[in-house]
């Protein structure tokens, strides 16, 4: 038996009781969790399955399928952003989204960090934290844009020049993004909301162009209409 501290991703239900959790762990980065009974009537831990919810996992290897087995957890700590909608909603796409980016992620402290550092912005109403965080993403894997003296970000080449490609990465797009990039302190940057519809969506084109096989998460709808 081991203890993993990780986030929970995604959880999908299992039979009648039981469920199958994809997190994203401290020590063996993303992996994938059996949890026997969470569904059983008597089991009041099912509340404790909320998206990038903090757990602390006692598990057991399994034998035949590889899976392994959760003897027990309990929540790290308790958060307030389930209580916010505008929070709630943001943690539900965050999650959907580092459910696919981190699929094949093993160990990494800086990815585990940024997590928890985008929980902590978001817990004080910054609702463009998770702006920011999917730059920060992308600087850790090391696919993020290289900094230039251009106007204009080319999402595909991930570089700036002199004449624009792409309508999401027009002026002022791109300057934002050159900001976001270059300071040392991103989150306190502001982003006007009138905004961060493109600006998302100009996210969402890089991650299109830089990370294999990457899908717009379902949820994108639903953040759009909370912050139109």
């Amino acid at each position: 038996m081991t203890s993993q501290k990780g986030f929970l991703l995604s959880f999908i239900k299992y039979g009648e009781n039981d469920a199958v959790l994809h997190c994203f762990t401290e020590e063996d980065g993303f992996q994938t969790y059996f949890l026997k009974g969470i569904y059983s009537k008597k089991n009041k831990k099912k509340a404790f399955l909320l998206p990038l919810n903090k757990l602390n996992f006692s598990v057991n290897s399994g034998r035949s399928t590889g899976i392994q087995t959760v003897s027990k957890f309990e929540m790290v700590e308790i958060n307030d952003v389930y209580t916010d909608i505008k929070a709630n909603t943001v943690i539900f796409f965050i999650a959907d989204f580092l459910n696919q980016v981190l699929r094949h992620e093993n160990k990494n402290p800086a990815i585990f960090n940024a997590i928890d550092e985008f929980i902590h912005q978001l817990s004080l109403e910054n609702y463009r934290s998770h702006l920011i965080f999917l730059i920060k993403i992308l600087k850790i894997q090391g696919v993020a844009p290289l900094l230039g003296d251009g106007n204009y970000l080319d999402p595909e080449t991930g570089t700036f020049s002199n004449l624009g490609t792409h309508h999401f990465f027009d002026s002022e797009n791109s300057m934002l993004w050159k900001m976001i990039l270059s300071s040392s302190n991103p989150y306190e940057i502001k982003i006007p909301q009138v905004l961060r519809k493109n600006f998302l969506d100009s996210l969402l084109v890089y991650y299109h162009y830089h990370i294999t096989d990457f899908k717009t998460p379902n949820s994108l709808e639903i953040i759009q209409q909370i912050f139109e």
